[in-house]
């Protein structure tokens, strides 16, 4: 069968590249192929078992459609200065301008009308002072907050809009390979994701690739076996901090998410926060070789008594190591070994005082951890020395922003690995050494994040249908 596009992957670049083909009355013939479930059939087991229990072929949480947004806090950030490197690509003023476009889309489909950031200018004044004096730069990014819950309500809104306006989807269906001859995109393999059976060639003019996060390990397979141009690129090695809004109620309130950036000694790696979560969860994602991966939930109606964020380490390799991904997955599988297939938790306190946590000692303090089936144990016996005395420094670092932030019974929780370091050597249309085909979103490298993988997906569309 023979379409004038195929898509693969149904995350938010994906979803946007054909949106934005819809909204310029393409007559293109778009097919969209999705590993996963149409957003209205994914579900996660664990809010009845409240324990992960493992969901073949794949996690719920990451593969479905619109990926791991629809479970993410679902937050767009409204800078060119958050999410990743694509204003290098195409230019700050083009993805400012492509923010704003996408946004009034979201806007569109039920977003919160509601940006935070934008407000408390005196109160981020004083917090910017607090972080000069710690060595640390705040990156002022309003944020729209869509919530857990509301953003599987809108992405199931393009969904319903995409199939109505006659974008094909192929659910539950792995594409195995991409056809390449001679230099040229020519289509793609694909079968039943549970079964492996019912293969079949598909034929498409373009083939575009938006694979995300989960993606990222099956996207540098195809480049090392079609030779597909890319470069190692940086992989984030992390955990997830949780402490009492109390202690962040005040950057909680001014800012929303406080976007903080350090180059802390001995090593000057960067390292950096993410993902905060005013009265959020602490939650586990389950990645391909069953690896346990940590992120944090944010909802609209939802609220914890506790706020968590990411505080991420990035690592690039050259020689004679030059595989990011690897080191990432080999980070995580010690982590889940001394957690036994489960997440790892540990009180900041008991590190300083080299020591492991005990369930016991979790119970007893003021923080109700809010990832019940996490397992207390020892992180530094698994995160390397060189990532973890970063996040060490950086968060006594952040104990002069946030007074408390370092106390003794904050909690880190690991592994949190972000596996998009593959970088695809792209042009600012997107187009790869193969002739046809174009890579997408946080799978190629170039984002991270909801806001920087659509644009990316608007500007697609619109290239296709210049």
């Amino acid at each position: 069968m023979k379409y004038d596009v195929i898509i693969v992957g149904a995350g938010p670049s994906g979803i946007f590249t054909a949106l934005e083909l819809v909204r310029q009355n393409s007559n293109k013939k778009v097919l969209m192929i999705e590993q996963g479930r149409s957003i209205d059939r994914r579900y996660c087991p664990k809010e009845k078992t409240k324990k992960c229990v493992s969901c073949k072929p794949y996690c719920h949480i990451t593969t479905g459609f619109s990926g791991a947004g629809a479970f993410s806090d679902g937050k767009l950030s409204l800078s060119y200065e958050v999410g990743g490197d694509l204003p290098n690509l195409i230019g700050a003023d083009k993805a400012q301008e492509l923010i704003e476009y996408t946004d009034k889309i979201y806007l569109e489909f039920g977003a919160d009308k509601k940006v935070e950031g934008l407000e408390n200018t005196e109160a981020v004044k004083e917090i910017r002072k607090k972080a000069i004096e710690a060595g640390l730069k705040l990156v002022d990014c309003p944020i729209r907050h869509l919530g857990t819950e509301k953003a599987q309500e809108i992405y199931l809104k393009i969904q319903k809009y995409l199939l109505d306006s006659g974008i094909e989807i192929k659910f539950d269906t792995v594409v195995e390979d991409i056809i390449i001859e001679e230099k040229t995109a020519k289509g793609v393999r694909i079968s039943d994701s549970e079964t492996k059976k019912n293969k079949e060639d598909l034929y498409a003019d373009t083939i575009v690739v938006s694979t995300g996060r989960k993606g990222a390990d099956w996207l540098k397979d195809m480049c090392i076996k079609h030779d597909i141009s890319h470069c190692a690129g940086t992989v984030d090695i992390g955990v997830r901090v949780e402490i009492r809004n109390e202690i962040m109620e005040k950057v909680n309130n001014v800012l929303y998410e406080s976007k903080l950036i350090g180059y802390p000694a001995p090593f000057k790696n960067k390292v950096r926060t993410f993902c905060q979560n005013p009265g959020g969860f602490v939650s586990q994602e389950n990645y391909d070789n069953n690896l346990a991966i940590v992120n944090g939930h944010s909802y609209k109606e939802r609220k914890s008594d506790n706020t968590n964020l990411a505080i991420l380490s990035s690592h690039n390799f050259s020689e004679p190591f030059n595989q990011p991904i690897e080191y990432g997955k080999k980070v995580a599988e010690l982590v889940n070994m001394l957690g036994n297939g489960r997440i790892l938790v540990q009180r900041y306190g008991d590190i300083l005082d080299g020591k492991r946590t005990w369930q016991k000692e979790l119970d007893q303090i003021n923080i109700k951890h809010t990832l019940p089936d996490a397992v207390a144990g020892d992180l530094t016996s698994a995160i390397p020395y060189r990532p973890m005395v970063n996040i060490l420094n950086f968060i006594k670092a952040m104990n002069v922003v946030v007074p408390g932030f370092a106390g003794m019974e904050t909690l880190l929780y690991g592994p949190e690995i972000k596996f998009y370091s593959n970088k695809i050597n792209l042009n600012e249309k997107f187009d790869t050494n193969i002739k046809g085909l174009h890579c997408l979103g946080d799978s190629s490298g170039w984002t991270r994040g909801l806001m920087m993988a659509s644009l990316m997906g608007v500007r697609m569309g619109k290239i296709l249908e210049s």
